[in-house]
């Protein structure tokens, strides 16, 4: 416990009963030992309240991430793809404004 040995509690008892004295000790000792008992309720119960909090955040993180991937958000969609009023446009549109495919073949050697 704290790194104190047995020697250590010993000495730092009869320390404590030439200063206190032997009537107050006992109650010394009680009011220490709820002290100590309310201090480590607390901290088991900021500890627990912390993790609920974290756990509650990366709850709603995951939440948000499954929504995007189940719904994926319309405005980016139709921005990747062109509306069905633009293909049709596209293909109505003359052959001379297309680009030249043919154009980009690689020519072959004669050898």
């Amino acid at each position: 416990m704290f790194g104190i040995g047995t020697t250590e509690l010993v000495v730092i008892l009869i320390v404590a009963l030439i200063v206190i004295g032997p009537a107050k000790l006992p109650e010394m000792a009680k009011s220490l030992g709820k002290a100590l008992g309310e201090f480590r309720r607390v901290t088991t119960d900021v500890k627990r309240t912390i993790e609920m909090e974290a756990e509650q955040a990366d709850q709603k993180v995951r939440t948000e991430q499954a929504k995007k991937e189940l719904f994926p958000e319309t405005p980016a969609a139709e921005q990747a793809a062109p509306s069905s009023a633009e293909t049709v446009e596209a293909e109505q549109a003359p052959a001379a404004s297309k680009p030249n495919v043919q154009a980009a073949e690689p020519e072959k050697d004669k050898a």
